[in-house]
């Protein structure tokens, strides 16, 4: 449909079930870059996929899940953590013999559990992590770009075949991202404290002066200076996903928040008995990572440009 030659083609076939940020992303991407011949998709009804339908994303939508994969040689899963067993076990009579299953969830070892005993033994499921994102949601907040230069984290479970770990690498290599190879739990357990608990703590934030009195709340949002402004912005992300990492990142994140909270009641202590030494320590110390964040290429103003703000739908 795209008239893309054949001998660039990865995946002829592609369903996407899902279609939000993540999902519409890399499907632009995998058309921008010829991997893709037909792009088929269904969600459910909100109306997503008949939109995304629209905007050229995808070539066919379909009713049910079994009717989108049916076919198809790559099938994503693009949907809340949540809902990934109900989708797995929806669409598992439509997935043809050689077929390869993959994911985009922040959370795996829960998407192992609710996927795997859905698939028949000829399916291999390669589940995948891009590590990129803004805090906006739906097929109109994708962009090709999004994954250029960020990392993409794959945890196959024991046995998965190596050739379609090598094809969902090549995916992923295709459209920009560097590829890292990971134990699950492992996974969890880093992610817990790089994003997770960074989103949790900015939902505090914003619940906490939201608790504030009328004229206080008022006065943080009109005087918002960059610190508060820059770090709540992930706030601002789709809560149905978040409510789901949470409660299927549990143990790892409550380890985190934990520790977290830990070295918070220690700087509490530094600032009300005036250890200025401690706090300056603490500071240099983070400053440090943070640059090292910044040569690592993962922050914008490293050579990646920000991510465009979707155009508004009426």
């Amino acid at each position: 449909m795209t008239g893309t030659p054949a001998s660039s083609v990865l995946f002829p076939r592609v369903a996407f079930i899902g279609i939000g940020l993540i999902g519409s992303s890399l499907a632009r991407a995998m058309r921008q870059h010829g991997l893709v011949g037909t792009i088929a998709c269904h969600t459910s009804s909100d109306g997503s996929m008949e939109h995304a339908k629209e905007l050229g994303v995808v070539d066919e939508v379909y009713r049910s899940a079994a009717e989108a994969v049916r076919g198809a040689d790559l099938v994503v899963l693009a949907v809340p953590i949540g809902a990934n067993a109900a989708c797995a076990e929806a669409m598992a009579s439509g997935l043809k013999p050689g077929a390869i299953v993959t994911d985009v969830g922040s959370v795996k070892q829960s998407v192992i559990r609710d996927v795997s005993p859905f698939l028949p033994d000829s399916v291999a499921f390669v589940p995948g992590h891009p590590l990129a994102g803004t805090e906006h949601s739906g097929p109109d907040a994708g962009f090709a770009e999004l994954f250029i230069s960020r990392w993409c984290i794959l945890t196959p479970p024991p046995g998965t075949p190596e050739a379609a770990v090598a094809r969902v690498r090549a995916l992923w290599e295709a459209v920009g991202s560097k590829v890292d190879v990971m134990e699950p739990g492992h996974h969890d357990r880093v992610l817990a404290i790089t994003s997770h608990l960074p989103h949790l703590i900015a939902y505090t934030i914003v619940g906490t002066a939201d608790d504030l009195a009328s004229d206080a709340k008022q006065e943080v949002i009109k005087y918002s200076a960059s610190g508060f402004r820059d770090f709540t912005r992930i706030a601002a992300s789709d809560p149905t996903m978040w409510r789901d990492i949470f409660l299927n990142n549990r143990e790892a994140v409550l380890e985190i928040v934990q520790r977290f909270t830990e070295d918070l009641t220690a700087l509490q202590r530094a600032i009300r008995w005036g250890e200025g030494e401690v706090l300056f320590d603490l500071f240099t110390r983070t400053r440090a990572i943070r640059r090292g964040i910044i040569d690592q290429g993962q922050a914008y103003g490293s050579g990646i440009a920000p991510p465009p703000v979707p155009e508004k739908v009426e």
